[in-house]
């Protein structure tokens, strides 16, 4: 029987890709969700502001991919922290209630952007946000070790990296930390499907960058994650379409910047 998957924030640059890539892999029966409905692409209405809109969504689940949020220039208390905190909340909540196994969240690089690029950083290594969306990802993957340790529901945090859609990504830096779109899908696929002895686990999502900032070695064992891109291999694309690749202090976002 496939495993049935709730994906949030459907209709964003990140939701929809994966979703679309799971859709078509066949492996997975998914019910993709954002605010509004769009029927031409099979995503329904999901308001999760709506404490028993959730509740409803989440039975019958296996795992949820929470990739919906706010994005930060909206209205702060009264827009990004109902949907981005409370929203995060309304799903672990539904999660434990409707028996869901696993939430597999889009976290992202900002949790510990203020972190040197000279620095190497660990998925242990303490938060270091560079913003308040860093620092919300920080609160709801807490959020998440809380349910893991108190209820049982395995949670797994992918810290996404530089996900420029179908663009190359635009500097130095962005290239060090870039997933592509396959090794993106294919990265939330081993998550879903990670041993069930995960109880929680927090991880950076890149490709096999040649420069990669994070060791993601060891995800081939841990998880079965073997990324099959390279960001070197776009360079020259970049540097036609940007006329060069600028150095940035802090990482460019690039993870679950969607429109819910």
């Amino acid at each position: 029987m496939k495993k049935k998957l709730l994906i949030t924030g459907a209709s964003g640059k990140v939701g929809w890709s994966v979703a679309e890539k799971l859709r078509e892999s066949g492996h997975y029966e998914i019910v993709a969700t954002d605010l509004e409905e769009d029927r031409q692409r099979g995503i329904v209405p999901l308001d999760m502001t709506d404490p028993d809109a959730v509740r409803e969504a989440a039975r019958g689940i296996d795992t949820i991919l929470h990739i919906g949020w706010a994005e930060d220039h909206e209205d702060f208390l009264g827009r990004v922290l109902p949907v981005n905190v409370t929203g995060a909340y309304h799903i672990y909540e539904a999660a434990r209630e409707c028996g869901v196994r696993r939430v597999v969240f889009a976290s992202s690089n900002h949790a510990t952007g203020f972190y040197s690029s000279e620095e190497r950083v660990e998925p242990e290594d303490p938060y270091r946000p560079d913003s308040f969306y860093g620092l919300s990802k920080c609160y709801i993957e807490l959020l998440g070790r809380l349910y893991a340790d108190k209820h049982g529901i395995s949670s797994i945090n992918i810290r996404i990296g530089n996900y420029p859609g179908n663009r190359p990504p635009a500097s130095k830096r962005a290239m060090k930390i870039w997933i592509s779109e396959r090794d993106l899908a294919s990265l939330f696929a081993c998550c879903v499907e990670a041993d069930p002895s995960i109880g929680f686990l927090s991880l950076y999502g890149t490709s096999a960058n040649t420069e990669n900032y994070y060791d993601i070695g060891y995800l081939k064992e841990l998880i079965g994650y073997e990324p099959q891109d390279d960001a070197a291999a776009l360079r020259e694309e970049a540097l036609r379409l940007y006329g060069g690749l600028k150095d940035d202090e802090l990482p460019l976002q690039g993870g679950g910047m969607t429109r819910q």
